[in-house]
């Protein structure tokens, strides 16, 4: 699986919403994009916490979902943390996805995300469950 095709699986969902854009995939490690403007925003006009989970748990989950057959398993994230060490309010920034644990039934993804400069916003962990799809 590649980019183009996890672009086109995101339409009509929250990445399509906010704009999330996969550049970057290859086997435990993936790229997204996503702007920074009115949808990402919060009051202050700075990147939202929210948005930026939204942003890790999207990357984390299409990880996943590039290692598995998704005609034989589903990926569902089951945690996700993340610490927030900075803010932004420039044009976008960059989930950048690393697996750190793939069993069978379990994935763990550290998503770092990223301001174009390479300066760290924030430092996320995501579980992903891996479940057989019922027969």
């Amino acid at each position: 699986m590649d980019c183009e095709i996890l672009n086109k699986i995101s339409k009509g969902t929250l990445m399509e919403h906010l704009d999330i854009v996969y550049i970057e995939a290859s086997e435990g490690h993936i790229v997204a994009k996503m702007p920074v403007d009115v949808r990402t925003f919060q009051p202050m006009k700075r990147l939202h916490g929210g948005a930026t989970m939204a942003l890790a748990e999207s990357v984390g989950s299409a990880g996943s979902v590039m290692l598995v057959d998704i005609s034989k398993f589903a990926v569902l994230g089951v945690e996700i943390s993340g610490s927030h060490v900075a803010t932004t309010s420039e044009n976008e920034v960059f989930g950048i996805g690393t697996i750190i644990h793939r069993g069978a039934t379990q994935h763990v993804w550290e998503i770092r995300v990223e301001d174009k400069t390479g300066k760290l916003i924030s430092l996320c962990r995501l579980t992903n469950r891996i479940v057989p799809l019922k027969k």
